[in-house]
């Protein structure tokens, strides 16, 4: 497949180098930056992958002009991955500029254009660290997997863009109705709205406290105390073991403060554009792979104004979420066929107390989720032993990656994500629960070498979770723009949303059930990817719905 490296020069001007197998410029052809768009159009009518520092520098501007673009090399988001994993020899990634790259960030601006002011990344060299990626990737013992990580999470970068550049559908009326209904009408800038005042009146009678601000933590905890309520803070789960008449009206302030913060009026204003919510989705923003987000809480939008994402008119929402991703994936990556057996049925925790592990589903969930984070004592405590039984290969591969996270060893994911080093992350300022008396030197070691080892035989799974949905990501992107159309990519069934183990599909009505299909088929394509012919199910619950909420 033929490689096209695209470079920015001053002027507003573009150069393209065709690369050859070895990752050396064959040609070159300098164009305008207004013409790169027809420029790249007219290569996609053939396979090619294109390089480029930073997917976030260059898609947008292409999106906005109506192109997309069927495969990339993120080369950013790939020297993230090779200089951290252990199936790459990262002293073949050294060069002059190699500190640029590893510190450069994504662009998240409203302004698609290609020539940002000031851009770090026009004083690296994507020429030479492709051929570096390009050298230490054909070193590597585990090429195959590597390669396909790498490819996954440039396509990520694709999708995410696509994703920013459409958005999710919203309508704002409903969205403000939704409000009032819950805080009363909108209130003039600095006051708070007439529900959250009525139980201020409440909170502030209860207590006998005229000038309390239930805004404030301290002047809350210093109340509460005051009435002979000798609570740690004001948690709402702490509230909640309180028998006093200002719970009740103290958590629901409590609740709809949250949404006014975090999903109000001002929310509504900031990140609601042309009916669309439209924050940056960013792949790899956290070290397992998972996605990050900035700009307005896309990875944790309350199902209180879900309903204000709607379909347009003639269109339908496909939501799908995948049944206990990690515990399916934990029972592949280890190959534990008798794990991979309960993982046959839809519920997988049921499916284990239907083979007789453990007695009850709850038992069940709260062992395995034990197993996974860390959570090994208590009740998943009592349940490990049973597990360790009846799955010896997955329990044994997250105890494996406990004990080598507490020897301060790098842990990998099944196509090659590595773990940070423990110097590299101050795991010790976590609470953890433990009482802080009587620490010394050692005791203070001891804890966070646990903390590391709860962290490493985490990052195995989830891991390997985003890497799969990652593939899931970039198969059904392609399906999506093969159902045909002839616009551009928000004009087809295109994803508008994506969380861990969720994905939204925005789709003309007569092609949701074919969308419904297609995303069934690109997570058993998925599971194909990673795991071969491993015997496990990675069911879908799919809901075709006019708005987001409906889908449950």
């Amino acid at each position: 497949m033929k490689r096209v490296l695209l470079l920015r020069r001053g002027e507003g001007a573009v150069v393209a180098r065709e690369l050859d197998d070895d990752a050396v410029p064959v040609g070159a052809t300098e164009l305008a930056a207004d013409a790169l768009p027809a420029f790249v159009a007219e290569h996609e009518a053939a396979p090619v992958r294109w390089v480029w520092d930073d997917t976030t520098r260059w898609y947008p501007g292409l999106l906005a002009a109506g192109v997309r673009v069927a495969r990339c090399t993120d080369l950013r988001l790939s020297r993230a991955v090779l200089r951290r994993s252990p199936f790459a020899d990262r002293s073949l990634l050294a060069g002059p500029d190699a500190g640029g790259w590893d510190v450069l960030e994504p662009v998240t601006a409203t302004d698609p254009g290609l020539f940002p002011l000031a851009d770090p990344a026009d004083l690296l060299d994507p020429v030479a660290e492709d051929r570096r990626q390009q050298a230490a990737l054909a070193a590597s013992p585990e090429r195959a997997r590597l390669a396909l990580l790498l490819a996954a999470e440039s396509s990520g970068a694709l999708v995410a863009a696509e994703m920013t550049h459409a958005g999710l559908p919203w309508r704002a009326d409903v969205h403000d109705r939704l409000l009032t209904g819950l805080l009363g009408p909108r209130p003039p800038a600095g006051q708070r709205p007439a529900v959250l005042e009525a139980l201020a009146v409440e909170i502030r009678s209860a207590l006998g406290t005229p000038g309390l601000n239930p805004d404030s933590p301290a002047a809350v905890l210093a109340a509460l105390r005051a009435a002979g309520l000798p609570v740690p803070d004001t948690r709402s789960w702490t509230l909640e073991q309180v028998d006093h008449p200002v719970v009740p009206p103290l958590l629901e302030y409590k609740r709809l403060a949250r949404l006014l913060a975090a999903n109000g009026w001002a929310w509504l204003d900031t990140w609601v554009r042309d009916g669309r919510f439209r924050p940056w989705f960013l792949p790899g923003g956290v070290v397992t792979g998972r996605w990050a987000s900035t700009g307005g809480g896309a990875l944790s939008v309350p199902t209180q104004v879900r309903p204000a994402a709607v379909a347009d008119d003639g269109w339908r929402f496909v939501v799908a979420d995948v049944a206990q991703l990690e515990p399916r994936v934990l029972a592949a990556m280890s190959g534990d066929t008798a794990m991979a057996e309960a993982a046959r049925s839809t519920d997988l925790y049921q499916g284990m107390v239907t083979a007789g592990a453990v007695p009850t589903r709850a038992e069940a969930k709260v062992g395995i989720l034990g197993a996974m984070y860390g959570g090994t004592r208590g009740e998943s405590g009592r349940m490990m032993p049973r597990l360790a039984r009846r799955y010896p290969r997955a329990i044994a591969l997250v105890e494996e990656a406990a004990r080598a996270g507490e020897r301060g060893e790098v842990v990998h994911t099944l196509l090659g994500r590595g773990s940070p080093s423990p110097s590299a992350t101050r795991s010790d300022e976590a609470d953890l629960g433990e009482p802080p008396e009587d620490r010394g030197p050692r005791d203070d070691a001891d804890r966070r070498r646990r903390a590391w080892g709860r962290f490493t035989r985490n990052f195995v799974v989830q891991g390997t979770a985003a890497e799969w949905a990652l593939c899931w990501l970039a198969d059904l992107r392609n399906r999506l723009w093969r159902l045909g159309g002839d616009g551009p990519v928000e004009q087809r069934p295109h994803l508008v949303f994506f969380l861990h183990d969720e994905v939204v599909v925005h789709t003309p009505e007569h092609l949701a059930g074919v969308v419904a299909d297609e995303v069934r088929a690109a997570a058993a394509e998925a599971g194909r990817l990673l795991f071969g012919g491993f015997p496990v199910d990675f069911p879908l619950d799919v809901a075709v719905v006019r708005s987001w909420a409906d889908a449950g």
